[in-house]
């Protein structure tokens, strides 16, 4: 018995058919997820700016959703943004699972541990959209920092669970893929939480001469970089979610 890499693998499913790359399996998944959380993150922002409810260069992302209407639209796209999230991150949870029956390469336990801290960063995304900073903040922080935490250690581990997997599981480009943005994520994501302390205005407006601006500067943009990278994420289950041998079929197996 022998397992076929990952590259050959899909190179043999490639060849049946001729469906379009995004409905093969469940490439949806993911495609729906960065492309909805996106424009939800971007739309809020839009509306806001042009409503005059934040500045123009680095609000936080919880200011473009802090007044109606945009808060309401933020509300509800990230909430199918959660909903979508874990969906994603379950078939991640459960391609590593039959993976890991046929090569023994990862902890059960640890990817049982990495699908938890991904659903809990998708909790955390629904407590931010649902409990706005202006109405209930002590809430909305504690969401928003659970968001950040999860979510960094998620990918930061699913990272090192590819290259576990490697060569069997994602392909090299995916791996130093995930690699790159789990980099960018946790370095920016100190500068997020610690200039954040130091932040003192609570107004959607920042006052530029103010102190505490540079601070405000640093962590807000930190954070939309955090956020886009937590999504920005998963496009690199496109190729693992495509249907091949490995995860739903013994095709890849032959004597």
């Amino acid at each position: 018995m022998i397992l076929l890499p990952a590259s050959q693998s899909f190179r043999i499913k490639r060849g049946r058919g001729g469906m379009w790359w995004f409905t093969q399996g469940l490439c949806f998944l993911p495609f729906f997820l960065v492309v909805w959380s996106s424009t939800s993150f971007i739309l809020s922002y839009i509306i806001a700016f042009f409503r005059r409810d934040v500045d123009l260069l680095f609000p936080y992302i919880s200011d473009t959703a802090a007044n109606p209407p945009e808060s309401c639209i933020f509300g509800l796209m990230t909430f199918v943004s959660a909903c979508a999230g874990m969906a994603t991150i379950y078939s991640r949870f459960k391609f590593v699972e039959k993976l890991s029956e046929d090569t023994k390469v990862v902890n059960p336990r640890l990817n049982k541990t990495v699908m938890v801290l991904g659903i809990l960063a998708c909790v955390g995304m629904c407590v931010v959209a649902t409990f706005q900073e202006t109405a209930v903040t002590a809430v909305h922080d504690a969401g928003a920092l659970l968001f950040f935490v999860t979510g960094v250690l998620y990918i930061i581990l699913q990272t090192a669970m590819s290259y576990q997997q490697f060569p069997h599981g994602s392909p090299v480009a995916a791996c130093r893929a995930r690699l790159l943005v789990t980099v960018i994520a946790s370095l920016a994501f100190f500068p997020t939480v610690v200039c954040a302390f130091f932040v003192k205005q609570n107004d959607l407006h920042q006052v530029k001469e103010s102190k505490d601006y540079p601070f405000h500067v640093a962590s807000a943009a930190c954070e939309w970089v955090v956020a886009f990278s937590f999504v920005l994420f998963f496009l690199t289950y496109i190729e693992d979610f495509k249907v091949r041998p490995p995860p739903f079929s013994n095709a890849a197996f032959h004597d």
